[in-house]
């Protein structure tokens, strides 16, 4: 059994969204080189983080 670094944990965390939806899908999320895991977290967080910063702002 081997055991995950702390930078490994937060980079499962932050991938998460991606690759779950890649999953419902039915895409590996390592096909493409992780660029359809990219794209969907980016928009995940792109719809996350937008408001807070228009609230922050």
């Amino acid at each position: 059994m081997t055991t995950a670094t702390t930078a490994e944990k937060v980079a499962e965390f932050l991938l998460w969204p991606g690759t779950k939806i890649c999953n419902l899908l039915g895409i590996p999320p390592a096909d493409d080189m992780g660029l359809i895991r990219s794209m969907f977290n980016m928009l995940v967080y792109l719809c996350v983080l937008l408001p807070v910063l228009w609230i922050i702002l």
